[in-house]
Protein backbone atom coordinates (compact mmCIF):
# COMPACT_ATOMS: atom_id res chain seq x y z
CA UNK A 1 0.00 0.00 0.00
CA UNK A 2 2.81 2.41 0.89
CA UNK A 3 4.65 1.64 -2.35
CA UNK A 4 1.47 2.18 -4.36
CA UNK A 5 0.69 5.53 -2.71
CA UNK A 6 4.23 6.77 -3.28
CA UNK A 7 3.98 5.64 -6.91
CA UNK A 8 0.78 7.68 -7.22
CA UNK A 9 2.46 10.94 -6.21
CA UNK A 10 2.00 10.98 -2.44
CA UNK A 11 4.73 11.01 0.19
CA UNK A 12 4.32 8.16 2.67
CA UNK A 13 7.39 7.65 4.86
CA UNK A 14 8.33 6.15 8.21
CA UNK A 15 9.76 8.37 10.95
CA UNK A 16 10.60 5.85 13.64
CA UNK A 17 7.32 4.19 14.60
CA UNK A 18 5.28 7.00 13.01
CA UNK A 19 3.92 6.98 9.48
CA UNK A 20 3.80 10.42 7.85
CA UNK A 21 1.37 10.84 4.94
CA UNK A 22 1.45 14.01 2.84
CA UNK A 23 0.14 15.16 -0.51
CA UNK A 24 -2.67 13.85 -2.68
CA UNK A 25 -3.18 11.59 -5.66
CA UNK A 26 -1.85 12.94 -8.93
CA UNK A 27 -4.27 11.47 -11.52
CA UNK A 28 -2.48 9.87 -14.45
CA UNK A 29 -1.71 6.44 -15.90
CA UNK A 30 -0.20 3.88 -13.56
CA UNK A 31 0.28 0.11 -13.28
CA UNK A 32 0.03 -0.86 -9.62
CA UNK A 33 1.12 -4.21 -8.18
CA UNK A 34 -0.73 -5.23 -5.02
CA UNK A 35 0.80 -8.72 -4.50
CA UNK A 36 -1.85 -10.67 -2.53
CA UNK A 37 -3.28 -7.79 -0.51
CA UNK A 38 -7.06 -7.74 -0.87
CA UNK A 39 -7.28 -4.68 1.38
CA UNK A 40 -4.93 -2.75 -0.88
CA UNK A 41 -6.72 -3.47 -4.16
CA UNK A 42 -10.20 -2.84 -2.73
CA UNK A 43 -9.35 0.45 -1.03
CA UNK A 44 -7.08 1.73 -3.80
CA UNK A 45 -9.46 0.93 -6.65
CA UNK A 46 -12.28 2.90 -4.99
CA UNK A 47 -9.98 5.80 -4.14
CA UNK A 48 -8.52 5.99 -7.65
CA UNK A 49 -11.96 5.72 -9.22
CA UNK A 50 -13.06 8.73 -7.17
CA UNK A 51 -9.87 10.70 -7.93
CA UNK A 52 -9.85 10.16 -11.70
CA UNK A 53 -7.20 8.85 -14.08
CA UNK A 54 -6.31 5.58 -15.78
CA UNK A 55 -4.97 2.68 -13.73
CA UNK A 56 -4.34 -1.05 -13.85
CA UNK A 57 -4.21 -2.94 -10.55
CA UNK A 58 -2.83 -6.47 -10.56
CA UNK A 59 -1.29 -9.00 -8.20
CA UNK A 60 0.05 -12.52 -7.83
CA UNK A 61 -1.73 -15.60 -9.18
CA UNK A 62 -3.91 -16.01 -6.07
CA UNK A 63 -5.03 -12.36 -6.30
CA UNK A 64 -6.22 -13.09 -9.83
CA UNK A 65 -8.58 -15.68 -8.32
CA UNK A 66 -10.06 -13.46 -5.61
CA UNK A 67 -13.47 -11.97 -6.45
CA UNK A 68 -13.85 -8.24 -6.98
CA UNK A 69 -16.71 -8.04 -9.51
CA UNK A 70 -19.18 -6.71 -6.93
CA UNK A 71 -16.96 -3.70 -6.26
CA UNK A 72 -16.48 -3.23 -10.00
CA UNK A 73 -20.26 -3.18 -10.49
CA UNK A 74 -20.68 -0.59 -7.72
CA UNK A 75 -18.01 1.67 -9.22
CA UNK A 76 -19.63 1.38 -12.64
CA UNK A 77 -22.91 2.52 -11.08
CA UNK A 78 -21.08 5.62 -9.85
CA UNK A 79 -20.19 6.49 -13.45
CA UNK A 80 -16.67 5.03 -13.56
CA UNK A 81 -15.44 2.74 -16.35
CA UNK A 82 -13.99 -0.21 -14.45
CA UNK A 83 -13.42 -3.73 -15.79
CA UNK A 84 -11.93 -6.89 -14.33
CA UNK A 85 -11.05 -10.36 -15.62
CA UNK A 86 -13.66 -12.64 -17.18
CA UNK A 87 -13.66 -14.63 -13.91
CA UNK A 88 -14.74 -11.57 -11.92
CA UNK A 89 -11.28 -11.18 -10.40
CA UNK A 90 -8.25 -8.90 -10.98
CA UNK A 91 -6.53 -7.51 -12.95
CA UNK A 92 -8.60 -4.36 -12.62
CA UNK A 93 -8.64 -1.54 -15.18
CA UNK A 94 -9.93 1.85 -14.01
CA UNK A 95 -10.69 4.71 -16.43
CA UNK A 96 -12.25 7.53 -14.50
CA UNK A 97 -13.23 11.17 -14.47
CA UNK A 98 -14.40 10.81 -10.87
CA UNK A 99 -17.78 9.78 -9.48
CA UNK A 100 -20.47 11.23 -11.77
CA UNK A 101 -23.51 9.37 -10.39
CA UNK A 102 -24.93 9.71 -6.86
CA UNK A 103 -25.93 6.15 -5.92
CA UNK A 104 -24.65 2.61 -6.01
CA UNK A 105 -25.42 -0.78 -4.50
CA UNK A 106 -22.89 -3.32 -3.31
CA UNK A 107 -23.19 -6.87 -2.01
CA UNK A 108 -22.27 -7.25 1.61
CA UNK A 109 -21.75 -11.01 1.86
CA UNK A 110 -18.30 -11.37 0.22
CA UNK A 111 -16.24 -8.67 1.93
CA UNK A 112 -17.04 -5.64 4.05
CA UNK A 113 -14.01 -4.00 2.44
CA UNK A 114 -16.03 -3.26 -0.71
CA UNK A 115 -18.28 -1.06 1.40
CA UNK A 116 -15.41 0.44 3.39
CA UNK A 117 -13.53 1.36 0.23
CA UNK A 118 -16.57 3.05 -1.27
CA UNK A 119 -17.31 4.97 1.93
CA UNK A 120 -13.74 6.27 2.24
CA UNK A 121 -13.74 7.37 -1.41
CA UNK A 122 -17.16 9.08 -1.27
CA UNK A 123 -15.99 12.44 0.21
CA UNK A 124 -13.87 13.02 -2.91
CA UNK A 125 -17.05 13.40 -5.00
CA UNK A 126 -18.58 16.84 -5.62
CA UNK A 127 -22.08 15.61 -4.78
CA UNK A 128 -23.88 13.46 -2.22
CA UNK A 129 -23.04 9.74 -2.46
CA UNK A 130 -25.37 7.00 -1.22
CA UNK A 131 -24.22 3.39 -0.94
CA UNK A 132 -26.85 0.69 -0.48
CA UNK A 133 -25.95 -2.75 0.86
CA UNK A 134 -27.49 -5.81 -0.78
CA UNK A 135 -28.02 -8.84 1.44
CA UNK A 136 -26.18 -9.73 4.62
CA UNK A 137 -23.26 -7.51 5.61
CA UNK A 138 -20.35 -9.60 6.89
CA UNK A 139 -17.69 -8.41 9.35
CA UNK A 140 -19.76 -5.49 10.64
CA UNK A 141 -17.10 -4.52 13.24
CA UNK A 142 -14.76 -3.64 10.39
CA UNK A 143 -17.37 -1.26 9.00
CA UNK A 144 -17.52 0.32 12.46
CA UNK A 145 -13.74 0.80 12.32
CA UNK A 146 -14.13 2.58 8.97
CA UNK A 147 -16.83 4.87 10.35
CA UNK A 148 -14.72 5.65 13.42
CA UNK A 149 -11.58 6.46 11.44
CA UNK A 150 -13.50 8.61 8.93
CA UNK A 151 -15.01 10.54 11.83
CA UNK A 152 -11.55 11.15 13.29
CA UNK A 153 -10.53 12.68 9.95
CA UNK A 154 -13.59 14.94 9.89
CA UNK A 155 -16.15 12.99 7.83
CA UNK A 156 -19.54 12.01 9.22
CA UNK A 157 -21.30 9.15 7.41
CA UNK A 158 -25.05 8.65 7.56
CA UNK A 159 -25.82 5.06 8.58
CA UNK A 160 -29.30 3.61 8.09
CA UNK A 161 -29.12 0.35 10.06
CA UNK A 162 -26.09 -0.86 8.06
CA UNK A 163 -28.27 -1.13 4.95
CA UNK A 164 -27.57 2.29 3.47
CA UNK A 165 -24.75 4.79 3.98
CA UNK A 166 -24.55 8.38 2.75
CA UNK A 167 -21.87 11.06 2.59
CA UNK A 168 -22.99 14.66 2.04
CA UNK A 169 -21.28 16.98 -0.42
CA UNK A 170 -19.94 19.26 2.35
CA UNK A 171 -18.13 16.40 4.13
CA UNK A 172 -14.40 16.36 3.44
CA UNK A 173 -11.30 14.90 5.03
CA UNK A 174 -8.93 17.03 7.09
CA UNK A 175 -5.43 16.18 8.28
CA UNK A 176 -4.90 15.06 11.85
CA UNK A 177 -2.64 13.03 14.11
CA UNK A 178 -4.17 9.58 14.51
CA UNK A 179 -3.05 6.96 16.99
CA UNK A 180 -3.42 3.45 15.61
CA UNK A 181 -4.38 0.70 18.05
CA UNK A 182 -2.31 -2.48 18.18
CA UNK A 183 -3.59 -5.05 15.71
CA UNK A 184 -6.17 -7.19 17.52
CA UNK A 185 -6.02 -9.87 14.81
CA UNK A 186 -2.25 -10.20 15.26
CA UNK A 187 -2.69 -10.21 19.04
CA UNK A 188 -4.96 -13.25 18.77
CA UNK A 189 -2.00 -15.54 18.07
CA UNK A 190 -0.26 -14.65 21.33
CA UNK A 191 -3.47 -14.93 23.31
CA UNK A 192 -3.91 -18.35 21.73
CA UNK A 193 -0.40 -19.24 22.94
CA UNK A 194 -1.62 -18.67 26.51
CA UNK A 195 -4.70 -20.78 25.82
CA UNK A 196 -2.91 -23.87 24.52
CA UNK A 197 0.10 -23.77 26.87
CA UNK A 198 -1.71 -22.87 30.08
CA UNK A 199 0.43 -19.75 30.42
CA UNK A 200 -0.43 -16.09 30.83
CA UNK A 201 -0.07 -13.42 28.13
CA UNK A 202 -0.86 -9.71 28.42
CA UNK A 203 -1.39 -7.51 25.35
CA UNK A 204 -0.88 -3.81 26.04
CA UNK A 205 -2.73 -1.11 24.13
CA UNK A 206 -5.96 -3.06 23.66
CA UNK A 207 -9.01 -3.20 25.91
CA UNK A 208 -12.62 -4.30 25.89
CA UNK A 209 -13.46 -0.85 24.46
CA UNK A 210 -11.29 -1.27 21.37
CA UNK A 211 -12.80 -0.20 18.05
CA UNK A 212 -11.58 -3.52 16.62
CA UNK A 213 -14.13 -6.30 16.70
CA UNK A 214 -11.44 -8.97 16.84
CA UNK A 215 -10.96 -8.37 20.57
CA UNK A 216 -14.08 -10.57 20.81
CA UNK A 217 -11.74 -13.48 20.12
CA UNK A 218 -11.06 -13.28 23.85
CA UNK A 219 -14.70 -14.17 24.51
CA UNK A 220 -14.20 -17.36 22.51
CA UNK A 221 -11.21 -18.25 24.66
CA UNK A 222 -13.18 -17.50 27.82
CA UNK A 223 -15.95 -19.84 26.70
CA UNK A 224 -13.34 -22.52 26.05
CA UNK A 225 -12.07 -22.27 29.63
CA UNK A 226 -9.48 -19.48 29.71
CA UNK A 227 -9.45 -16.65 32.24
CA UNK A 228 -9.71 -13.29 30.50
CA UNK A 229 -9.03 -10.04 32.35
CA UNK A 230 -9.62 -6.62 30.81
CA UNK A 231 -7.63 -3.64 32.04
CA UNK A 232 -8.00 0.00 31.02
CA UNK A 233 -5.26 -0.47 28.44
CA UNK A 234 -4.57 -4.21 28.38
CA UNK A 235 -6.03 -7.67 27.94
CA UNK A 236 -4.66 -10.67 29.83
CA UNK A 237 -5.45 -14.29 29.00
CA UNK A 238 -4.52 -17.24 31.21
CA UNK A 239 -4.95 -20.69 29.75
CA UNK A 240 -6.55 -23.69 31.39
CA UNK A 241 -8.27 -26.94 30.45
CA UNK A 242 -10.06 -26.22 27.17
CA UNK A 243 -13.46 -27.39 25.95
CA UNK A 244 -14.97 -27.19 22.49
CA UNK A 245 -17.56 -24.51 21.71
CA UNK A 246 -20.13 -23.67 19.06
CA UNK A 247 -19.51 -20.15 17.77
CA UNK A 248 -20.69 -17.77 15.05
CA UNK A 249 -17.46 -16.08 13.89
CA UNK A 250 -18.92 -13.90 11.13
CA UNK A 251 -17.89 -10.71 12.93
CA UNK A 252 -14.36 -11.92 13.76
CA UNK A 253 -13.61 -14.07 10.75
CA UNK A 254 -9.90 -13.19 10.52
CA UNK A 255 -9.40 -15.21 13.71
CA UNK A 256 -11.00 -18.39 12.33
CA UNK A 257 -7.62 -20.10 11.67
CA UNK A 258 -6.43 -19.14 15.16
CA UNK A 259 -9.44 -20.69 16.86
CA UNK A 260 -9.22 -23.70 14.56
CA UNK A 261 -5.75 -24.46 15.90
CA UNK A 262 -6.79 -23.83 19.53
CA UNK A 263 -9.57 -26.39 18.96
CA UNK A 264 -6.89 -29.07 18.48
CA UNK A 265 -6.20 -28.89 22.21
CA UNK A 266 -9.78 -28.74 23.50
CA UNK A 267 -11.94 -31.55 24.80
CA UNK A 268 -14.89 -32.16 22.49
CA UNK A 269 -15.92 -30.59 19.22
CA UNK A 270 -15.53 -26.94 18.23
CA UNK A 271 -18.03 -25.78 15.62
CA UNK A 272 -17.21 -22.60 13.66
CA UNK A 273 -20.08 -21.26 11.56
CA UNK A 274 -21.38 -18.36 9.42
CA UNK A 275 -18.01 -17.65 7.80
CA UNK A 276 -18.56 -18.70 4.18
CA UNK A 277 -16.90 -15.47 3.03
CA UNK A 278 -13.47 -16.60 4.32
CA UNK A 279 -13.26 -18.93 1.32
CA UNK A 280 -12.35 -15.78 -0.66
CA UNK A 281 -9.43 -14.66 1.49
CA UNK A 282 -5.73 -15.15 0.69
CA UNK A 283 -6.68 -18.80 0.46
CA UNK A 284 -9.84 -20.82 1.03
CA UNK A 285 -9.70 -20.61 4.81
CA UNK A 286 -12.30 -23.34 5.29
CA UNK A 287 -11.07 -26.10 2.99
CA UNK A 288 -7.38 -25.40 3.47
CA UNK A 289 -7.70 -24.99 7.22
CA UNK A 290 -9.56 -28.32 7.37
CA UNK A 291 -6.85 -30.05 5.31
CA UNK A 292 -4.02 -28.87 7.55
CA UNK A 293 -5.89 -29.65 10.79
CA UNK A 294 -6.47 -33.18 9.52
CA UNK A 295 -2.72 -33.56 8.94
CA UNK A 296 -2.29 -32.99 12.69
CA UNK A 297 -4.81 -35.69 13.57
CA UNK A 298 -8.08 -33.79 13.88
CA UNK A 299 -11.41 -35.09 12.58
CA UNK A 300 -12.83 -32.21 10.56
CA UNK A 301 -16.27 -31.89 9.00
CA UNK A 302 -16.34 -29.15 6.40
CA UNK A 303 -19.47 -27.18 5.44
CA UNK A 304 -19.98 -24.32 3.04
CA UNK A 305 -20.19 -21.82 5.91
CA UNK A 306 -17.69 -23.31 8.35
CA UNK A 307 -16.27 -26.46 9.91
CA UNK A 308 -16.44 -28.69 12.97
CA UNK A 309 -13.17 -29.76 14.57
CA UNK A 310 -12.85 -32.78 16.88
CA UNK A 311 -9.34 -33.38 18.27
CA UNK A 312 -7.66 -36.70 17.66
CA UNK A 313 -4.27 -38.16 18.49
CA UNK A 314 -1.81 -35.40 17.60
CA UNK A 315 0.87 -36.23 15.07
CA UNK A 316 3.71 -34.41 13.38
CA UNK A 317 3.16 -32.80 10.00
CA UNK A 318 4.45 -30.34 7.46
CA UNK A 319 1.93 -27.51 7.26
CA UNK A 320 1.28 -25.85 3.92
CA UNK A 321 0.46 -22.15 4.26
CA UNK A 322 -0.94 -21.33 0.79
CA UNK A 323 0.81 -17.94 0.82
CA UNK A 324 -1.58 -17.00 3.65
CA UNK A 325 -0.02 -15.18 6.60
CA UNK A 326 -2.79 -16.23 8.98
CA UNK A 327 -2.33 -19.92 8.22
CA UNK A 328 1.39 -19.67 9.01
CA UNK A 329 0.95 -17.76 12.26
CA UNK A 330 -1.95 -19.91 13.48
CA UNK A 331 -0.30 -23.26 12.89
CA UNK A 332 2.91 -22.11 14.53
CA UNK A 333 0.92 -22.26 17.78
CA UNK A 334 0.27 -25.96 17.24
CA UNK A 335 4.01 -26.57 17.27
CA UNK A 336 4.27 -25.27 20.85
CA UNK A 337 2.40 -28.31 22.18
CA UNK A 338 2.99 -30.86 19.44
CA UNK A 339 6.44 -31.94 18.35
CA UNK A 340 7.33 -32.22 14.71
CA UNK A 341 5.27 -29.36 13.26
CA UNK A 342 7.05 -27.71 10.34
CA UNK A 343 5.68 -24.55 8.71
CA UNK A 344 6.28 -24.34 4.96
CA UNK A 345 6.90 -20.88 3.52
CA UNK A 346 6.86 -18.99 6.84
CA UNK A 347 7.93 -15.83 5.01
CA UNK A 348 4.33 -15.31 3.90
CA UNK A 349 3.94 -13.64 7.33
CA UNK A 350 5.90 -10.69 5.95
CA UNK A 351 2.68 -9.46 4.35
CA UNK A 352 1.41 -8.13 7.69
CA UNK A 353 3.79 -9.24 10.45
CA UNK A 354 7.42 -9.58 9.28
CA UNK A 355 8.75 -10.15 12.81
CA UNK A 356 6.11 -12.61 13.99
CA UNK A 357 8.45 -15.52 14.57
CA UNK A 358 10.99 -13.25 16.28
CA UNK A 359 8.28 -12.01 18.64
CA UNK A 360 7.02 -15.54 19.24
CA UNK A 361 10.53 -16.69 20.15
CA UNK A 362 10.97 -13.69 22.45
CA UNK A 363 7.66 -14.47 24.18
CA UNK A 364 8.61 -18.11 24.74
CA UNK A 365 11.97 -17.06 26.19
CA UNK A 366 10.50 -14.50 28.59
Amino acid sequence: MIEALNQLGMSVIWEGDDLIVQGSIAPGEHDIFVANSGTTIRFLSAMLAASGGNYRLNGIERMRARPIKDLVDALNQLGVDVTCGDNGCPPLDVRSSGFTEPTCSVRGDISSQYLSGLMMAAPVADHRITINVEGELVSVPYVDITLSVMSAFGVSVGNDNYQSFSVEVDESFSACDYEIEPDASAASYFLAVAAVTGGTVTISGLSNDSIQGDVAFCECLARMGCIVEYGEDSITVTGGPLIGIDVDMNAISDTVPTLGVVALFAEGTTNIRNVAHVRHKETDRISDLARELEKLGANVVERNDGLSITPGVLRSAEIDTYNDHRMAMSFAIAGLKNEGVAINDPRCCEKTYPKFFDDLERLLGS
